[in-house]
């Protein structure tokens, strides 16, 4: 039975998107509070990034198990256990003396309780809402989960600044224990009779789990050679060897996949489902959409916080209008425009983020301040809501409403590596771009003595931090170096960080407006739409 309209679909749509937004919050809030955590949990930020990394590879990791869970237990019972095993996560964490406690409070048990979730939610959404309402009903669940990474450093910052991070995970278990009471409220299609693909699922979780890994270490290992005194592995950096493997090893599971049914087995995946011409069109979108979104979350924040050293809650409050236009969009497109075009929409989105990041990139110059990023994070919430409003619906909509949950194992994994490709990505040309312009300055200016310029030679082969003029001319001023040679050093560091990222705000509108040329696997055709209808012009 699915839902329609009224009080009933308002709690299951709350619900649903409830679950999202607690499922996104963790990163966003952790980002801005790494330096508090560490020094509450006796640990360095390094450690604490450590716990980031695994909590979103243990994610990516086990998503399309999660989804095929999903679909054996019960989509509401995978919901419900994912809910339990997350709610433990955040109360472990929220008491946890130490990081290897953090390690097994949020990245593992938080980790297994979002892969369970999160595809549940997706095949939720499309057992309880007719095929006309889910664009309205995907729309506001994307958005509640972007709402989470952009209101997250408020979030963090506010917490964090006037009572305690563990607060945080404090309030998701309350929110974890409001949610469970409500489940017996949404329906769910009865769970299939199948066997779960043990080895399969070894293979996926190991294969994604090796990309994965390798994108995330990229930053400080090199993608292909190693970085200053990194690890390397027969000339190569380590980054290297766990994509190939990682490759290979998905290549196997695909294989796996394949052979089973042609046996008549069950497989984990069925492989036939990313022939499917909308469905993987609407995965790539999900892909680019992530790669994007985490691209300008990695390099805005920058901006905010290190360039115009603002703190975690006035960073938090300039990604405002973001949030916003992408609720309000996200929102008000199936409802004011129901019959819309679903591909025109989705280039427009994209239109629209190109737009915004670019106007950033050109703003990066030494007058800039924090009204830059006003317009382009308005026009990066209406190209986010406009691709949330419709590529939900799009996915789901390709296959029976059965396979609904598997289709959620791979939406999520494409986001997860999307997201962290994404950030991988950007930070790379955003550090490399930062090391080669502040060479080119110190070495242009006279001020610089040849032994600083030693230093520097030294400390950039080893990968030049993103830090503000506050903290750079304090490392200066304990170092011992010339005033004179500090202030150039000062300066061009400024200048470079500028630079870098312009570079990273114009790579990331590249890939923007690069999407647009895999939107034609997109339906022209709104979901929902009777098959007599015509498609719109």
């Amino acid at each position: 039975m699915q839902t329609g309209t009224g009080s009933r679909a308002t709690l299951v749509l709350a619900t649903l998107a409830a679950g999202q937004f607690l499922m996104t919050l963790d990163s966003s809030v952790m980002n801005v509070s790494m330096a508090t955590v560490a020094s509450d949990l006796g640990t360095t930020v390094t450690g604490i990034q450590t716990a980031i990394t695994l909590y979103t590879l243990v994610m990516a990791a086990l998503m399309i198990t999660g989804g095929r869970i999903g679909s054996i237990v019960g989509r509401r019972r995978a919901f419900g256990v994912g809910l339990v095993v997350y709610g433990c996560g955040s109360l472990t964490t929220a008491l946890a003396p130490n990081l290897t406690v953090l390690l097994v409070g949020w990245s593992l048990l938080e980790g297994i309780g979002a892969a369970l979730i999160m595809p549940a939610i997706v095949a939720l959404v499309a057992a309880n809402f007719s095929a006309e309402k889910r664009s309205g009903a995907y729309g506001l669940v994307a958005a509640s989960g972007a709402a989470a990474v952009a209101a997250g450093p408020l979030i963090g910052g506010a917490v964090t600044t006037f009572a305690s991070w563990r607060y945080v995970f404090a309030g998701e278990v309350v929110l974890v224990l409001l949610i469970l009471p409500v489940l017996r409220r949404i329906d769910d299609a009865p769970p299939a009779p199948a066997r779960l693909d043990i080895v399969g699922s070894v293979l996926s979780a190991a294969g994604l789990g090796l990309v994965v890994f390798g994108v995330l270490r990229s930053g400080e290992w090199g993608w292909v050679r190693g970085h200053g005194s990194g690890p390397e592995i027969l000339g190569l950096s380590p980054v290297f060897w766990l994509l190939l493997g990682g490759m290979l090893v998905v290549y196997a599971f695909a294989r796996r996949e394949a052979h089973l049914l042609r046996s008549g087995r069950e497989p984990l995946l069925d492989t036939r489902l990313l022939a499917v011409r909308q469905l993987s069109g609407g995965l790539t979108m999900f892909f680019a959409q992530f790669m994007i979104q985490a691209g300008v979350f990695f390099t805005v924040p920058l901006f905010l916080s290190v360039v115009l050293e603002l703190d975690a809650l006035q960073t938090g409050v300039r990604l405002v209008p973001l949030s916003v236009a992408l609720l309000v969009t996200a929102v008000g497109i199936p409802r004011l425009r129901s019959h819309a075009d679903p591909r025109r929409v989705v280039r427009l989105g994209l239109a629209s983020m190109t737009v915004g990041i670019v106007i950033l990139a050109a703003g990066m110059d030494p007058g800039a301040n924090a009204a830059v990023v006003a317009v382009p994070m308005l026009l990066m919430g209406l190209g986010l809501g406009a691709l949330a409003s419709q590529l939900g619906a799009v996915t789901v909509s390709a296959v029976p409403d059965d396979r609904s949950a598997e289709v959620g194992g791979l939406q999520n994994t494409a986001t997860n590596l999307g997201a962290s490709l994404g950030t991988a990505l950007i930070g790379s040309v955003l550090i490399a771009t930062l090391g080669t312009s502040v060479a080119q300055g110190l070495r242009a200016d006279p001020r610089v003595p040849p032994s600083v310029l030693q230093q520097a030679d030294v400390e950039l082969a080893e990968g030049i931090p993103f830090v503000g003029d506050t903290q750079l001319r304090t490392a200066l001023d304990d170092a011992g170096v010339d005033p004179a040679a500090a202030d150039a050093v000062v300066e061009a560091n400024s200048d470079a960080r500028l630079t870098a990222l312009q570079s990273a705000f114009a790579v990331t509108a590249l890939l923007a407006a690069g999407a647009l040329f895999f939107t034609g696997r997109i339906p022209r055709r709104p979901v929902g739409a009777r098959d007599d209808a015509p498609a719109p012009t």
